[in-house]
């Protein structure tokens, strides 16, 4: 059974390079948040109001934090088997269905708005992470997880290529900025935005995460390998800081890897965050973003570092 570290510094935060030393705090350890989900994703947190959503895909529902209290309650159930989550530039809901299929915006009076779920006729497969651009751009994938089976969704023959798409300020019918990627799934921009990174996580011979170059006109070009994760990796859902680091959910099951892997803005890993289950997804929250909120298979997890997450993250 898990149990938090007992004495600073906090074991379970490790540097891989000198660099990543001034992003640790030497009194500050992994905290459990919460455990009692399925499988935790889609972390997003709320300043104004002082609380931390996140799903839970399985039981087909969102969860909320309290800051103050410490308390958790439901937040939407049934949620469309939500998984990833994040706000809109005016403070929105923004939340990727598996079961509906579709992306959603809640609005002030909790209605929800659906931004996108067909093409020419065609319904989209299983939005599974999203992100606003500070044009108020929504850029989401649209992998296969959630219609292979009936355990975060509902199993349904694909009508569409797994694609990354992008829907405009204005709105509009989503466009591909990104095809022929095998499992598209977590994804951010880089602190100035020039950079969109794109986790494929069914990729051959190993999973890995791509960088794009982002154009004026919201289209992307030299897509190339940020980080080959290799025979073991797991990257999943992941976060920029303000210095362009990235910070990935990161293992599958194996002790040695369960947690949060960072790399610098070159790819080179500097840092680990050791969690005793698999990471799917993070975001930065508190008062100064510099609160590390992190997703973790049945359970969640924070961690305060001496960074800020990039703004729109």
């Amino acid at each position: 059974m898990w149990q938090p570290a007992e004495r600073y510094p906090d074991p379970a935060i490790e540097s891989l390079d000198a660099s990543f030393e001034r992003y640790r705090l030497f009194n500050a350890a992994v905290e459990r948040l919460y455990t009692g989900c399925r499988w935790s994703e889609g972390p997003v947190w709320f300043g104004d109001a002082r609380h931390l959503l996140w799903s839970d895909i399985p039981n087909n529902r969102m969860l909320k934090w309290d800051e103050e209290t410490g308390q958790v309650a439901p937040y939407r159930a049934p949620s469309g088997y939500a998984n990833g989550n994040t706000r809109d530039r005016q403070g929105r809901l923004i939340t990727c269905e598996h079961g509906g299929r579709r992306v959603v915006r809640t609005e002030a009076d909790g209605s929800l708005t659906v931004l996108a779920e067909s093409i020419d006729g065609r319904r989209l497969n299983s939005p599974n992470d999203v992100v606003v651009k500070s044009d108020g751009s929504i850029w989401f994938t649209d992998p296969l997880f959630g219609i292979s089976g009936y355990y975060e969704g509902a199993r349904a023959e694909p009508e569409l290529p797994q694609n990354v798409y992008r829907i405009a300020p204005d709105g509009g019918v989503p466009e591909v900025v990104a095809e022929g990627i095998s499992g598209p799934n977590g994804l951010c921009f880089s602190s100035d935005e020039r950079i969109l990174y794109i986790v494929e996580s069914r990729g051959t011979p190993y999973r890995k995460i791509l960088a794009c170059d982002v154009g004026a006109d919201g289209g992307l070009s030299n897509r190339r390998l940020f980080v080959d994760a290799g025979p073991d990796g797991t990257p999943d859902g992941i976060r920029c800081d303000v210095d362009g680091n990235l910070w990935c959910g990161w293992g599958m099951g194996s002790e040695a890897l369960d947690g949060v892997m960072v790399f610098n803005p070159e790819g080179r890993p500097i840092g680990r965050i050791r969690l005793p289950e698999r990471c799917a997804n993070l975001c930065f929250g508190g008062k100064a973003r510099n609160r590390l909120f992190m997703a973790a298979s049945r359970s969640l997890y924070a961690l305060y570092v001496n960074t800020q997450g990039a703004v729109g993250g």
